[in-house]
């Protein structure tokens, strides 16, 4: 059939199984928002694209489907950089559709013309410019494709007015069964699986470290499966919370920079470190150099290039991490009664969190928060800041892809928007996002979104008047000199709120918060509570800069 290219786009999206898409609409772009206009195809306006790419990314992350979004030329695409490189370092499947001025014009300098592919090529998986109509639907099949095999990431089409309007004959794709990938373990890969399990049998003091890749390749199952059988304790990477319920009890809690003393004893203290999607990011391994010593590192991972890239590993694994995690469970004997473990309880009982009783702070309220939504179907989604060290630390996260944050590139403001994109991706879970005052004055607007689809998004602000991590690191390297730092202006972020139409609360005591947080689980409408905090509270513990992990900030 004879078909426009922006009706192909259309007919490929829904041959992908896509029923929703963010976007913003411009003048480039009009012939897709055209040919999806009336359609099957829900659209979600955001306040801007930055929050349109934010929405994206957390509807893929809360339901490990592809995000999709859409921008018109020039600033419409700039506007969503920040958002793609965002996906790309935390491995998050987008199919990004840009217009773009028509073919005639590209390379005058047209209005709102930029070189989209070039501004994008380091911060997408691949991206294309489509200049003949007739190549488009494969183009975006292999888009699709693209982004969801081996490490996951974002994929840019930037797709000209004129061939989005050209028309031509349009045969729909093959309905073909997603076969799962075929793959067979090499002869080489069979001896590496051998030594990893000679390794592990042989430890003292093992330890499993869980990444993102765990959540992005669905190996669950077979991950605490793995650990079972071995006793070995767990600790997470802030991308693998979820991954192991945070009451099972092999599992310590987040480790790195801001990990949980246990945690971070327990690697320090390791002898063998079973790596399993994790990069092994600076924030994870404090000094590098001194990360891996005395220690066997099994480092298992779907990308070849993060073996040895960070940390030196003695026993690499690349490929799938589902099936190899698989074959090492079905290898692998039962490893009983790790002497290990005395110590590690002796540790908890030191180590012990002291919560408070009086005072608001964030922990409490995030402990409270934990407590309250115990058992019940939540997904926690968080800005980046003091409060998302705070939340990664204290809130019990259940399952997997039920906690969604910015990792590698730390983007503030990217909590409210990565929220309603999983609110909306998951409609039977209620999302609550904690954010910072900082963050929230960056993508704040999104609160439009929030009352226009009447979400039942719950909004938790910690304010404390500054830009928390900011301050805390002025306060501890650059002799309390605040630069830039305290918010002078208080916002009033209920009145915000509600001139979107969102009830508040300001919650200034416990009481106060317990009271505001019943009544916004009790609605099921949107709601936005503000936590005032002192300025003075620091995220703890913190490692000592260029350290080894069990080296602490006296604080």
């Amino acid at each position: 059939m004879e078909i426009s290219g922006a009706q192909a786009i259309v007919e490929c999206l829904l041959e992908q199984g896509i029923d929703t898409v963010f976007g913003y609409p411009g003048g480039r772009i009009l012939p897709l928002y055209d040919a999806i206009y009336g359609g099957s195809i829900r659209h979600i306006l955001t306040a801007h694209e930055q929050g349109a790419i934010h929405a994206a990314d957390g509807y893929a992350r809360a339901s490990g489907r592809v995000g999709v979004c859409i921008a018109t030329s020039g600033p419409g695409a700039t506007n969503l950089v920040t958002g793609l490189a965002n996906a790309y370092l935390d491995s998050v499947p987008l199919v990004v559709i840009t217009g773009q001025v028509s073919t005639d014009l590209i390379g005058n300098d047209a209005f709102q013309e930029v070189d989209t592919t070039g501004i994008t090529m380091s911060v997408t998986k691949h991206n294309f410019l489509v200049k003949d109509v007739t190549l488009l639907p494969e183009v975006i099949r292999f888009a699709f494709r693209i982004a969801c095999s081996g490490r996951p990431g974002p994929v840019l089409i930037d797709i000209p007015s004129d061939i989005q309007a050209a028309k031509f004959i349009f045969s729909p794709g093959k309905k073909e069964k997603k076969a799962k990938p075929q793959w067979e373990l090499s002869e080489f890969g069979s001896r590496t699986i051998e030594k990893a399990i000679d390794a592990i049998t042989r430890a003292k003091q093992p330890v499993m470290i869980v990444g993102g890749g765990v959540v992005s390749s669905g190996a669950y199952e077979q991950v605490i499966g793995l650990a079972e059988k071995i006793g070995t304790p767990v600790v997470s990477t802030l991308m693998g919370l979820g991954v192991f319920p945070s009451k099972h009890p092999l599992f310590l809690g987040l480790t790195g920079m801001h990990g949980g003393k246990v945690a971070n004893h327990v690697v320090h203290g390791a002898d063998v470190v079973i790596a399993i999607g994790s990069r092994f990011n600076d924030r994870v391994t404090g000094n590098k150099f001194k990360y891996a010593e005395g220690k066997t590192v099994i480092h298992i991972d779907v990308d070849p290039a993060e073996l040895d890239k960070n940390v030196i590993t003695h026993i690499a694994l690349a490929g799938d991490v589902k099936q190899l995690v698989e074959i090492l469970h079905q290898r692998i004997k039962p490893v009983d009664g790790l002497i290990w473990w005395d110590k590690i309880e002796a540790w908890k009982e030191k180590f012990k969190v002291d919560y408070g009783k009086d005072i608001l702070t964030a922990p409490w309220m995030l402990r409270h928060v934990s407590e309250v939504t115990a058992g019940k179907p939540f997904i926690f989604a968080t800005d980046v800041g003091q409060h998302q060290m705070w939340a990664a630390q204290n809130l019990n996260i259940e399952s997997p892809r039920s906690w969604i944050t910015s990792g590698g590139l730390g983007t503030m403001g990217f909590g409210l928007p990565s929220a309603i994109g999983a609110q909306l991706a998951v409609p039977d879970k209620r999302v609550i996002t904690i954010v910072g005052d900082g963050g929230i004055k960056m993508t704040g607007c999104e609160l439009f979104t929030v009352r226009t689809q009447n979400l039942p998004l719950i909004t938790i602000v910690v304010d404390n008047s500054s830009l928390g991590m900011v301050r805390q690191l002025q306060e501890l390297f650059y002799k309390e000199r605040y630069s830039a730092s305290l918010q002078t202006v208080q916002m009033d972020f209920v009145c915000f709120a509600k001139s979107f139409g969102v009830e508040g609360a300001l919650a200034t005591t416990q009481e106060e918060f317990t009271e505001a947080f019943a009544d916004a689980l009790e609605s099921n409408s949107p709601r936005l509570i503000v936590v005032k905090i002192l300025t003075e509270h620091l995220v703890t513990p913190m490692l000592v800069p260029n350290s080894p992990l069990d080296t602490f900030m006296d604080i």
